[in-house]
């Protein structure tokens, strides 16, 4: 197995524990070297009172997949947290299906600047409507 399989199955076994993903039915579409996609389904009860998404499943899926990107760079012994994420939302998540593409735009030593845009998916169609800019720090396994 080489470093970045290693990498991307430590992601993926890292996604699989968060309650808060499976709560919105979301899933690890893709996790390569400095890039993650995570998609989760507009459900009824992640929707607010316009019938968009709500502005917390575009944060929250955004949010991890930039984290998941940055994590994809770090070493196996090493997890991620967020230290700091700011949103701008851009149209209402009118659509089937959110998607959240994590890039890194610097990884440092201690900080990694990262991105996220999450996109509304219908059929074919794919909107922008939102665009996340944070900062991920390294932090030690947990037991």
């Amino acid at each position: 197995m080489d470093d970045f399989t290693a990498i991307e199955a430590a992601a993926r076994a890292s996604f699989a524990r968060q309650t808060m993903m499976q709560t919105m039915g979301a899933v690890l579409v893709d996790a390569s070297p400095g890039r993650c996609v995570i998609r989760a389904p507009i459900a009824p009860h992640l929707k607010q009172q316009h019938g968009a998404a709500h502005a917390g499943l575009a944060f929250t899926i955004g949010d991890t997949a930039a984290g998941y990107a940055a994590l994809t760079l770090m070493g196996l012994e090493t997890d991620v947290m967020t230290v700091e994420m700011k949103i701008n939302l851009l149209s209402p998540a009118v659509g089937d299906v959110l998607e959240a593409v994590g890039t890194v735009e610097r990884a440092g030593k201690r900080l990694t600047v990262v991105r996220a845009e999450v996109f509304a998916l219908t059929g074919d169609s794919r909107k922008s409507i939102a665009l996340l800019q944070g900062t991920m720090i390294p932090v030690a396994h947990r037991a």
